[in-house]
């Protein structure tokens, strides 16, 4: 055996082993059928049914085989199944300072006519809601030093769904869903998304450390009783702390002079005093951070680092959808599209965390780097050149995953291939 299928079948062992902890209160042929999917994506870094058939490599018609994923994947709706055992494996990585970032983000399709609970999503050149398509929301841990992502929650949904109530509904069912998983560890980290009443009353109510960044356009009570705007606040606030950094965003480099400055300030719905972090340099207006956070503790600039890891939650989502074609999806079925987004989750939750947390498997992960044939240094986002790798020694492997779900092998008996069953 060479040494790329000795790879291969380290590779598919993990996996398998993954996928059974994930698949943890499924029937047998539904674990099956998790560990073909999620071995099928990585294998053709692909969404497309027909190319996960074909990276099977099974010994039947190919249409045999896309026929049997899809109807297993249209069954039933596992967003909350397979959450909740990626939030098992996730929540024991959670620290007391983990950044817990939330993000929305959507799946272009402009050209589908056909496909179920089509909603409108945002221009990426505009924002303005005109595109066909389906929203995105993921919540990912991260430290503010270290590269490591902890995928938490993954879920797809869409406003013309039934069972579709409001965007902030979403938002703070995705949180409490975490909560029950990682309690109050951690830090929640949220764009200008977050900077609205019903969400910051969300997290004060469940009792969260936060880093929320502000529209601008917000009244806050400062210790004289005056009411002000954020941005008004925000201008005229004084910032002592000035720093160069480097900011790395979508593959390039700025070098920016800031400086940072702190306020206090009141919610109008909230009797507890938070701060107003200030950063002036980092563009033409104020960025502005809501914090509990203990400030005079901690430092100004040290709730700005924690804001800016949350732009690893962007980055991820760039990833699933180059790495797996994920806007590439065909299916037409609701509960077929949620189905294949938490799945790629689990996927990038395998080639994010599973393959790193032991000595052999960093090993493994040696060769995998090697394997990507970067001509340059492994990227920023080191997950890109984990599913080049892997894809390039399982693309090469003519057999597949067969997946063994518990049952005993027979010793010292002759086996006809006829005869052997997975079941």
């Amino acid at each position: 055996m060479d040494n790329d299928s000795k790879i291969a079948g380290k590779i598919k062992t993990q996996m398998t082993r993954f996928a059974h902890k994930i698949s943890s209160g499924f029937q047998k042929p539904a674990k099956k059928f998790m560990v073909q999917m999620l071995y099928g994506i990585q294998a053709g870094k692909d969404v497309k049914l027909s190319n996960i058939s074909r990276s099977l490599n099974e010994q039947i018609p190919l249409i045999k085989t896309e026929g049997r994923l899809s109807r297993n994947i249209g069954k039933h709706d596992l967003t909350d199944q397979i959450n909740g055992n990626l939030l098992k494996e996730g929540a024991t990585r959670v620290g007391q300072d983990t950044v817990i970032a939330l993000d929305i983000s959507d799946i272009d399709k402009p050209y589908a006519r056909k496909m179920e609970n089509l909603a409108l999503v945002r221009d990426g050149s505009t924002g303005e809601l005109r595109s066909n398509g389906y929203w995105l929301l993921e919540v990912l841990g991260a430290d503010v030093e270290g590269e490591d992502l902890i995928p938490l929650y993954g879920e797809l949904y869409s406003q013309e769904a039934r069972d579709f109530r409001s965007e902030n509904s979403q938002i703070l069912g995705a949180m409490d869903k975490v909560i029950a998983g990682v309690g109050t560890r951690g830090i929640w980290a949220i764009d200008r998304g977050g900077d609205r009443g019903i969400l910051l009353k969300g997290l004060l109510k469940r009792k969260l450390r936060f880093v929320v960044r502000l529209v601008g356009k917000r009244n806050f009570i400062l210790k004289d009783g005056t009411r002000k705007k954020a941005l008004k606040i925000a201008w005229a606030c004084s910032c002592p702390h000035r720093r160069e950094m480097i900011i790395r965003r979508d593959g390039q480099e700025q070098k920016k002079t800031i400086s940072i400055g702190r306020i206090a300030v009141r919610l109008p719905f909230h009797r507890a005093w938070l701060w107003l972090v200030v950063v002036k340099g980092y563009g033409e207006k104020p960025l502005m951070l809501l914090t509990n956070l203990q400030v005079d503790r901690l430092g100004v600039l040290r709730i700005l680092e924690i804001y800016l890891t949350r732009w690893k939650c962007e980055e991820s989502y760039r990833f699933i959808k180059q790495a797996y074609n994920l806007e590439d999806i065909r299916v037409l079925s609701y509960t077929t599209l949620r189905n294949m987004m938490v799945l790629v989750q689990a996927v990038f939750y395998f080639v994010s965390v599973e393959l790193g947390k032991k000595l052999k498997l960093n090993i493994l992960l040696k060769r995998i780097y090697e394997k990507a044939k970067r001509f340059f240094e492994i990227p920023d986002f080191r997950q890109y050149a984990i599913a080049d790798g892997i894809y390039r020694i399982l693309f090469a492997s003519k057999t597949g995953i067969m997946p063994n779900l518990g049952r005993r092998e027979v010793e010292g008996q002759l086996l006809l291939p006829f005869a052997v069953q997975l079941f």
